[in-house]
């Protein structure tokens, strides 16, 4: 069973990292194939051949995932939205399912659509952005889980970011069956048609909010971790402030404060002993049915419950799984081992949701318990509940150290301790005194939750502050992660057992293995999918440089820390050479403060006004003037624009002050332009027109009509033009002229919005290309 089960897994995991799925023809071979496989093992175990039997079971998993995996996919692919739908405005009829959020702009909420004019996925994420008129507002506030609405929406197909090591938006989306992204149109005939919808998923999401309602009445505004209950008892984890997470992940407890499978456990144990506890005292009961047995499934219901209000994550569904072979096994009265309730648990997550392989989540969640049961097995004794308590904290933190490297590049080194103080609080005082305080209308109750939240996070916090709680690194390659994963397996072996040092060998390569750099002489520049906006990472053999940041999203979220950062830190940059913020724009400077705040830069170059606050933020502040010149590594860099005496005149447009820099390495260029137009491209043209002759153009402001004039271009002469635009933006970027005159010039047009990220290697053999989608496409992209 468990080989079946595992067999079922990898097929499963092998069809969501494809770019194409299999056709349904072929899809009927493999079926049919797994069905044989499946048929031919049970043959060999009857006839006592248990090799022959487990490839055989092997097989028939294998297929079996394949086929159904990809048969949802096909399913879940056909419910989208056409491209010609794309931008309309679409009057729909449908439910807010889930917990809306509130952000600083709006209101988000996902849409259970019912009726349409067009053809509209079952499931979309609508935003509804604050508006001037207090009819407006008012409609806005008083969206919630489970009201029928009718509303007029702009649409678009899921679209995300696209770069190395980055975070799959579009992947995220599909494993929630949300199959389009937009926004709600201000029309007056936008209004609620039923108060509420009564089916089970919907009264739960009413359920849900009316307890996150009453928490936020409840405690003061100023509550700093008013969010985290919240995300304990509903599992609202958008509640927790963005600064939070960032102290969980450097102490390593961000499994406890959302909906964990040890939360799960917990509240089926605490309804078990109730229920056993009252089971006894009423003798009629007790002859009827077994108190034990009755215990059981209510103590299962309990965890169902909870599972339900907390949001039905993959930790909570795996436990749920679990507790629920362990309850069968116990009402059958049979015994079932540990292993074989984790494969079952796995089987069931993997039917209800294929792509859950595709989550942190998932992995994290599943090599918990895998390490905890695996540093368990075969030992005998009475151990003393420390020694099993220090035991479990060492087998899950060495245990999922290999999975943390290669998922966010970090690992905390300070996790045992803040686990050990976490834990038994977050456990056993301030997660059962939430869900009392969602059930119990005792305010005192949320406020003595909170003020012991308090006394623990003071301090998780100072834990978090130490030098060194966390260990960064680059994304280590694939070979050095299941090394790793051997040597937490020798590491955790019994005391005694000869390959234990074994492990330290197998992990060093995790630890070590760096990313492959430049050689002398050559660059790599990767212009990065921010959306619409401009980040560049130049890297030679010894200097990284970033060419603007991007843009601002939200108050919290920018380009800097959402994108450039990761991205940096996976592939090995922990400290900048330069920093080049070319103009003021927010699309371009609007991710600088987070990158320097992130990371040390050691010069700021840049046209930003006297006053900026940025100016300070590296260890040198420079202006950017036409005629400076370094080399790094046998690579060259110069300005070209602004000339100094421009700095006294002033512009009355930021972009006509954009700082432009050419870098040569080998028999290779590339112009990095920002956001200049036709009044800059003549001033470099008259000033020396031979300077600007570059194989690679990075598009002027994103391919406008107002740059990229045919003088220009002609000067330049690019072979490749890279567009750095955002899919759909507002500004309708590239313009089609402008697109047309790049493909009549160069030889190749790249866009971040249909590419993603791309690099360039220049060398003395020329330039080399890779594209983000190109490397990872998976078969939801774009789809």
């Amino acid at each position: 069973m468990r080989i079946l089960i595992l067999a079922f897994a990898a097929g499963i995991w092998h069809v969501q990292t494809r770019a194409v799925l299999p056709q349904w023809e072929h899809l009927a071979y493999v079926a049919a194939a797994a069905a044989a496989a499946l048929a031919l093992a049970g043959l060999a175990r009857r006839r006592g051949r248990a090799l022959a039997a487990a490839l055989f079971l092997a097989l028939a998993g294998l297929g079996a995932g394949v086929a159904w995996a990809a048969t949802l996919a096909h399913w879940r692919l056909a419910d989208a939205l056409s491209e010609r739908d794309e931008g309309r405005d679409v009057r729909i009829t449908g439910v807010v399912a889930g917990l809306p959020q509130e952000f600083e702009r709006g209101l988000r909420f996902e849409f259970a659509v019912e009726q349409a004019q067009v053809a509209v996925p079952s499931r979309i994420s609508l935003a509804w952005y604050r508006g001037w008129r207090d009819d407006e507002w008012h409609a806005f506030r008083s969206v919630h889980a489970g009201e029928r609405w009718q509303l007029t929406v702009r649409l678009k197909r899921p679209h995300g970011n696209a770069n190395p090591h980055g975070f799959d938006y579009e992947g995220w989306l599909f494993e929630r069956g949300l199959r389009a992204t937009g926004y709600v149109r201000t029309r007056a005939d936008n209004r609620r048609l039923d108060a509420f919808v009564a089916t089970p998923a919907f009264s739960v999401d009413r359920l849900r909010e009316a307890v996150r309602a009453r928490f936020r009445q409840a405690l003061p505004d100023d509550a700093p971790y008013a969010g985290v209950l919240i995300a304990l008892a509903v599992g609202d984890q958008r509640a927790i402030d963005p600064d939070l997470w960032q102290v969980f992940r450097r102490t390593g407890i961000t499994h406890l404060m959302s909906i964990s499978g040890l939360h799960v456990t917990m509240v089926g144990a605490l309804v078990y002993a109730l229920v056993s506890f009252g089971w006894r005292r009423v003798p009629r009961l007790a002859l009827a049915l077994p108190a034990q047995q009755a215990a059981t499934i209510g103590g299962w219901i309990g965890a169902f419950g909870y599972t339900l209000l907390s949001g039905f994550g993959v930790p909570a569904q795996r436990t749920l799984y679990m507790l629920g072979v362990v309850a069968a096994a116990l009402l059958a009265r049979r015994q079932v081992g540990a292993s074989r309730v984790l494969a079952l648990a796995l089987a069931a997550v993997l039917l209800l949701d294929p792509w859950a392989v595709i989550s942190a989540g998932f992995w994290l969640s599943f090599g918990a318990v895998a390490t905890l049961f695996y540093v368990s097995a075969g030992r005998t004794g009475p151990v003393h509940w420390l020694a099993g308590w220090a035991r479990a904290q060492w087998a899950v933190t060495v245990g999922l150290m290999p999975a943390l490297l290669a998922l966010f590049q970090q690992f905390s080194l300070v996790s045992p301790l803040a686990n050990a103080l976490a834990i038994p609080v977050v456990s056993f005082a301030v997660t059962p005194l939430a869900l009392v305080a969602a059930v119990l209308p005792f305010d005192a109750l949320l406020r003595l939750d909170h003020a012991l939240l308090s006394w623990l996070m003071a301090a998780i916090e100072w834990l978090a502050g130490l030098p060194v709680a966390m260990w960064q690194q680059a994304a280590p390659p694939a070979w050095a992660v299941s090394l790793g994963i051997a040597g937490c397996a020798a590491l955790l072996l019994p005391r005694g057992a000869p390959t234990r040092a074994l492990g330290l060998v197998l992990l060093a390569p995790l630890a070590a293995a760096t990313p492959q750099r430049a050689a002398e002489g050559e660059a790599l520049v990767t212009v990065l999918d921010v959306g619409h906006g401009l980040a560049v990472r130049v890297g030679t053999r010894s200097h990284d440089l970033v060419y603007d940041t991007g843009p601002k999203y939200s108050a919290d979220a920018n380009s800097g820390n959402r994108v450039i950062v990761p991205y940096l830190r996976a592939i090995g940059v922990r400290r900048l050479a330069g920093l080049v913020v070319s103009h003021r724009d927010d699309d371009h400077a609007g991710g600088a403060a987070s990158v320097i705040e992130e990371l040390p830069v050691d010069w700021l170059l840049g046209s930003l006004p006297a006053g900026d606050p940025l100016r300070h933020g590296a260890a040198r502040d420079l202006a950017c003037r036409a005629g400076q010149r370094w080399r790094w590594d046998g690579v060259d860099f110069e300005v070209l624009h602004p000339a100094a005496g421009e700095y006294s005149v002033g512009h009355a447009r930021a972009n006509e002050s954009s700082c432009v820099i050419r870098i040569a390495a080998g028999d290779a260029s590339v112009l990095l332009t920002a956001d200049i137009e036709a009044r800059t491209e003549a001033e470099l043209l008259a000033r020396d027109a031979g300077r600007l002759r570059s194989d690679v153009l990075v598009a002027p402001h994103h391919g406008s009509r107002s740059s990229s004039t045919p003088q220009f271009l002609a000067a330049v002469a690019p072979r490749i033009v890279v567009i750095p635009v955002g899919y759909r933006n507002r500004f309708r970027h590239p313009h089609p002229a402008v697109l047309e005159r790049y493909r009549e010039t160069a030889q190749r047009v790249l866009r971040t919005d249909a590419d993603g990220a791309v690099t360039l290697r220049l060398s003395s053999g020329g330039i080399g290309i890779e594209t983000a989608r190109g490397l990872g496409r998976r078969y939801w992209n774009g789809a």
